[in-house]
């Protein structure tokens, strides 16, 4: 009886963590947290307003620290085949845009990151970034407008520069001038909120 007992205790709790909807983050340093605690980042504060908003997704920071958007692409098929999630939130680009990559190779590789993950059965909301003002107003109107012309052409939600409230305020950056810091995480997650929250399933 205690053996059976057990049993359905280990089948309850199997299909529990099966039915748990998964929520996947592929992005850079600006996502993996540069700089701060796992704790601190504006993914880890995403799961904690999912928590108290009753959507029992699980977060997973697959983020990595000066990727690109060919790293992403790259490493992406792998993360979804662990995972299996039901969203992935994109945020790639910026160090494309600082190491003066081709914004046509950018829009290229995030494209086939839409498409596999669509492919594998995940919705797909797409994070955009800028560029410092020192790169040039030409490569900066470039760069920028991949994000809005994607979300478009593949039909997918769009979470504006998600520094727009942080990047220019130097009490919420590190010393750096890239990384937001500690201060500033929960704008930016406020920012990716507003826009998840009118696609998400709950």
């Amino acid at each position: 009886m205690i053996k059976i007992l057990g049993l359905l205790i280990m089948l309850i709790s199997s299909v529990t963590a099966v039915a748990q909807p998964t929520l996947l983050v592929v992005g850079d340093s600006i996502s993996a947290g540069y700089g701060l605690t796992t704790e601190q980042g504006w993914v880890a504060l995403l799961q904690k307003k999912l928590l108290a908003e009753r959507l029992n997704y699980q977060v997973v920071n697959a983020s990595l620290s000066g990727d690109t958007s060919a790293g992403g692409l790259a490493r992406l098929d792998k993360a979804l085949t662990q995972t299996q999630p039901q969203w992935v939130l994109i945020e790639l680009g910026a160090n494309d845009g600082l190491r003066g990559l081709s914004p046509v190779a950018m829009k290229a590789n995030l494209t086939q990151m839409v498409i596999h993950a669509q492919k594998a059965g995940a919705k797909v909301l797409l994070l955009a970034m800028k560029l410092p003002p020192n790169y040039g107003k030409r490569y900066l109107e470039t760069f920028y407008q991949v994000y809005p012309q994607l979300a478009i052409e593949l039909n997918i939600p769009l979470v504006p520069f998600i520094l727009e409230e942080v990047a220019l305020k130097k009490e919420l950056m590190q010393t750096d001038g890239l990384h937001p810091n500690a201060q500033g995480q929960p704008l930016i997650m406020e920012k990716v909120w507003q826009v998840l929250k009118t696609v998400i399933v709950r």
